[in-house]
């Protein structure tokens, strides 16, 4: 009988070794090497998916011009937020993953969403909670579904076994770290079996066009636990993100290969679950910030949704040698610069100063247009004058102090028409093909950062 011999895998590209790396020398990252042990079996190409319940379809190379995709169909979520995020529905056949903090609300989220598709048959497969537990949520949440098994199951080959049976419309797992293979002699959640599961699972989902979403866990670094081949493998990563100490969460698209990879979906916890919020931007603004200096407002865009953001800014003296410099929710190199072009390019001396910088709502945007309206609030703040109320503005800020234009400013124009904003200071020449006799909507375009201050401040 062979004896196991023990590896060395490197979490985030899948490199072995004999004996531990610190620095990988494949993807070149510090400390990703964990131990693991490899069977003789593993590794018998006889075993390849053996006992998995389904039968692999043999393929053959064809031409291009000869596959026909017919008139795509997706599956509609019953959740305008989640088919936003997906690109506009469940594509039959997709691989999705889903990753979030322990307590966010992943699988509430996930329940929530199932419950409301009555007419697919649909299985979830549950390694972390029980039967009784998960009809205790359903019943929290409000809604019953006729077609909804649940099984509580962590091995792969009786997942496999039953799906071959039950040939459900939709598979749920929850999570892909507790699955395991005994094809694999490591724990389950080690990178092997986490890397074999998600294949299998993939397999099945492409032959069987069958959708499966996987819950996933997230380490202490922010990223989805298991080996990075993961994110790779499956067709689309969303990230549930938010506080638990506020009610807001925000599911962000990462990766997608039927739709746009930035978009991003606003929900509200509450006691009966998850609320969709369609118009963020009501929610995202203090209606009482009138009179009080460091609050600018940014008219920004996140995949196809333009939204208003509440953009704070503190600048006071610094009590210590060396100056602070804080931000939550917006890029901190980003700011650093903006505060550069602030000191040489409009000669605002905020050098020895500490600047504090929030974006409202616990929102983390990445839109360059926030560029105009983050030097705004600096500048408000170190002058201790507040911005007009009704104003909002939208332009990304050069190194030189222009203002280059951005893109899709029409509907940022529209989104603070409609919430009620009187005027929108917008880059020079951003206006090509508006016509602006039909925006209710004073537009002003300012070249370069002074004539910007000059119109907020005078």
């Amino acid at each position: 009988m062979s004896k196991n011999k023990t590896v060395f895998v490197c979490s985030n590209c899948g490199n072995d070794s004999p004996k531990w790396l610190g620095k990988c020398p494949v993807c070149e990252e510090w400390n990703t090497y964990v131990e693991e042990i490899v069977s003789p079996k593993a590794n018998s190409s006889q075993q390849q998916f053996a006992g998995l319940g389904y039968d692999a379809k043999k393929t053959r190379p064809v031409l291009l011009q000869d596959i026909d995709i017919g008139e795509e169909t997706r599956l509609n979520m019953g959740d305008e937020e989640f088919n936003r995020v997906l690109g506009g529905g469940l594509v039959p056949g997709s691989l999705i993953l889903i990753g979030g903090e322990p307590g966010i609300g992943k699988s509430t989220l996930v329940l929530q969403t199932i419950l409301k598709l009555n007419k697919l048959k649909t299985l979830y497969v549950s390694g972390e909670e029980s039967t009784r537990q998960l009809k205790l949520r359903a019943e929290r949440l409000g809604n019953e579904h006729q077609n909804l098994y649940i099984f509580c199951e962590t091995n792969l080959e009786a997942i496999f076994t039953h799906l071959n049976n039950l040939k459900p419309d939709l598979l749920i797992i929850d999570s892909i770290q507790t699955v395991y293979t005994e094809r694999i002699e490591s724990g389950p959640g080690s990178v092997s079996q986490v890397r074999e599961s998600a294949a299998a699972l993939l397999k099945f989902a492409k032959e069987t066009h069958t959708p499966t979403l996987l819950i996933g866990h997230i380490n202490k670094e922010g990223n989805i636990a298991g080996p990075k081949v993961l994110e790779h493998i499956v067709d689309t990563v969303l990230q549930f993100e938010g506080d638990q100490h506020y009610m807001y969460r925000i599911l962000r698209n990462i990766k997608n290969r039927f739709g746009n990879a930035s978009e991003l979906g606003i929900y509200e916890m509450r006691q009966d679950g998850l609320r969709e919020v369609s118009n963020p931007s009501e929610l995202l603004l203090t209606q009482n910030h009138e009179g009080l200096s460091g609050v600018a407002i940014a008219a920004a865009i996140e995949g196809i949704r333009p939204f208003l953001i509440e953009t704070q800014s503190l600048v006071s003296t610094a009590a210590y040698g060396t100056p602070q410099r804080s931000a939550t929710g917006f890029d901190i190199r980003r700011m650093n610069m903006l505060l550069a072009v602030l000191e040489k390019r409009a000669g605002f001396k905020i050098a020895q100063k500490d600047v504090f910088l929030n974006i409202a709502g616990g929102l983390r945007v990445n839109d360059p247009a926030m560029d105009l309206a983050v030097i705004s609030a600096i500048l408000s703040s170190s002058l201790d004058v507040a911005t007009e109320r009704e104003v909002c503005m939208a332009g990304e800020v050069g190194l030189s102090g222009e203002i280059r234009p951005v893109h899709r400013v029409e509907q940022r124009i529209q989104e603070a028409e409609k919430l009620g904003f009187r005027k929108i200071l917008i880059p020079k020449n951003n206006l090509k093909g508006f016509e602006r006799s039909k925006a209710h909507i004073t537009i002003t375009e300012v070249k370069k950062v002074e004539e910007a201050f000059r119109e907020l401040f005078g």
